[in-house]
């Protein structure tokens, strides 16, 4: 039969004896909290980062250029009307001149009249290659102004160039400017001039001075400057129809006139100075020369059959 068993004791003995049944705290035993805590932490999986809306370094595509013309032409928009305006003169005016002139005068004539003209530039000829330190071109050229002024009834016939073995070398004070290191300043389109730089524009001012100034009479009279100048123009617009063609033809006309030109005019001025001319002008040079060599695009001579449904192409017709 079961029973109780009562113990007498007093309440201080009880206090320590309850005490010493209870867990160790957390403190008395290192290493177990931490790690439980660690261990519980890495069971959860870690967020996703959140992506800053204003960081779009991954979608975003970096185009590097420069903006606005380029700097040898900084006033490329009215340079580029200036071109459109003078080419639709051209076709219009200057080009059947030109052509009246080639078929209109006998072959014999014109080439008597430019001759007259390139003798008239022999003095700034030779001038320019004295200046430029080459003395034998310098005299060679002089021999041919002798020549020619004389024998060839005052540059009517090329004697010099074709008896002589004197070639016609052109030469001016923008060469010469060119070689002693002045840049060419920017591009310009004129509407009679054409294609030219502040360095060639005042080249070229300068060698049309030089007969009017050094010598004087008939040189400085009016009717010598208009006559100098249409024949001459019109010998270079036939000089360069082929040239003009062919730039006419191209998807941008007044880029590739522009480079071109600029490229020419390097070629000259490194060709004086004994350097090699660049790759990127020879480019540019053997690149316009193949455009003058390709044969003209033939203009389709079939008929264009109507549509089979007039309507719908009335339709779309502007109004």
């Amino acid at each position: 039969m079961p029973g109780f068993v009562i113990f007498a004791t007093s309440p201080a003995l009880l206090s320590a004896a309850l005490a010493a049944t209870e867990p160790a705290p957390s403190e008395h035993l290192p290493g177990i909290a931490p790690a439980i805590s660690w261990s519980l932490a890495a069971a959860q999986p870690e967020p996703p980062p959140q992506e800053d809306p204003q960081d779009t370094s991954d979608n975003e595509i970096v185009v590097e250029g420069a903006y606005g013309p380029p700097k040898s032409d900084p006033m490329e928009r009215i340079n580029e009307d200036s071109y459109r305006i003078t080419q639709a003169v051209d076709e219009a005016l200057v080009e059947p001149v030109a052509y009246a002139y080639r078929d209109g005068l006998p072959e014999p004539v014109r080439d008597g009249l430019g001759n007259v003209v390139r003798n008239l530039g022999e003095p700034s000829n030779a001038l320019n290659f004295l200046l430029q330190g080459k003395v034998g071109k310098a005299f060679e050229t002089l021999g041919r102004l002798a020549i020619n002024s004389t024998v060839g009834v005052g540059g009517l016939f090329d004697v010099a160039g074709k008896k002589a073995d004197l070639p016609y070398r052109r030469n001016g004070f923008a060469n010469t400017l060119g070689v002693y290191g002045v840049g060419p300043g920017p591009y310009l389109y004129l509407p009679v001039t054409g294609a030219t730089t502040l360095r060639d524009l005042a080249g070229a001012t300068l060698d049309q001075l030089l007969l009017p100034i050094a010598v004087g009479k008939p040189f400085n009279r009016t009717p010598y400057a208009a006559t100098y100048f249409l024949v001459n123009g019109l010998d270079q617009r036939l000089a360069f129809d082929e040239e003009i063609a062919a730039i006419r033809s191209s998807d941008d006309p007044y880029f590739l006139r522009r480079q071109t030109y600029l490229a020419k005019r390097r070629r000259d001025i490194a060709m004086l100075k004994g350097e090699p001319v660049s790759e990127e002008d020879a480019e540019w040079l053997e690149e316009l020369e193949a455009m003058k060599a390709a044969p003209a695009p033939a203009e389709s001579t079939e008929p264009v059959e109507p549509p089979a449904d007039p309507e719908t192409v009335a339709i779309t017709q502007p109004r």
